[in-house]
């Protein structure tokens, strides 16, 4: 029969949301080249719109074409093979961030093992002069505490599906996302706490550039994640999972776990390994 599929795989129809994600990505760049242009050499120089249009862009762009994905999968287009491809396309995102947060630790350990020498640290300490190191059994620990409960209960909720447990799906995605704003809210705090009491001193110091750097695009990654488990949530409530079809719902988990590992990380060398430091 003519135009009749001889394949497992889905041929996707013509889409345009690649292309308007791509022109939202370039637009939020060159906006944020623009917004951080002290010099005031671009036009309209320290305008933050061209940032936050690009960004409105990519986002509006993620949720169409994901909203498609969702369709596809509604119409039976995710056969078994395409599923493998999933799969793949998320572990190999997953890896991406991988090199990218190793790249925030190995800069992070570089200077811990040779910390720069200059007008703020002549001896070469580490971490340097007039930084006071926060405590890592505090808030860090606490936090540590609440991103790996978030990661049992993400886990649960994995389980529920495999059962066809829809109530625990729904408990399980509940307290992880809970847990993971709650993870943010005590981060923001933490924030907060060190730029009160400039626990951090002299301003462009390397250990609190990467601090901020390590941390801080962690805890985006934490938002993210956070936003991704409500989107499943939301679709677990209208019935979209199932123990043979939950993609969506595997990708949020692995990513999540991911977050997870990451951030062990950080509080072990970041945190933790802070206080065992060489002083010079």
């Amino acid at each position: 029969m003519a135009g009749h599929k001889q394949h497992d795989y889905h041929i996707i129809d013509p889409s345009p949301w690649p292309i308007l994600a791509a022109f939202g990505v370039f637009t939020m760049l060159f906006g944020a080249v623009v917004w951080m242009d002290a010099r005031g050499e671009l036009p309209y120089a320290g305008s933050p719109w061209g940032f936050w249009a690009g960004f409105a862009i990519v986002i509006y762009a993620a949720f169409v074409w994901w909203s498609d994905v969702v369709k596809e999968a509604h119409k039976g287009d995710h056969t078994p093979v395409v599923k493998i491809g999933l799969r793949y396309g998320m572990l190999l995102f997953i890896m991406s961030e991988v090199m990218f947060f190793g790249a925030w630790f190995w800069m992070y350990i570089k200077h811990w093992m040779y910390p720069m020498v200059g007008e703020y640290n002549p001896e070469g300490a580490w971490p340097p002069p007039g930084v006071e190191v926060i405590d890592p059994w505090h808030l860090p620990l606490l936090n540590t505490l609440i991103l790996l409960t978030s990661g049992a209960a993400a886990t649960w909720a994995h389980h529920a599906i495999m059962e066809n447990d829809r109530k625990g799906l729904v408990n399980g995605l509940l307290i992880a996302i809970v847990l993971g704003v709650l993870f943010t809210a005590v981060q923001a705090y933490e924030y907060l706490e060190i730029f009160h009491y400039n626990w951090f001193g002299e301003a462009g110091n390397i250990y609190k550039s990467s601090f901020f750097a390590a941390t801080g695009f962690h805890g985006l990654h934490v938002l993210i994640g956070t936003i991704f488990l409500f989107v499943c949530l939301l679709r677990a409530l209208r019935g979209h999972f199932n123990a043979e079809a939950h993609i969506g719902f595997e990708a949020a988990a692995w990513y999540w776990h991911f977050v997870d590992v990451v951030w062990l990380f950080l509080f072990a060398l970041i945190y933790v390994g802070v206080i065992w430091a060489p002083t010079g």
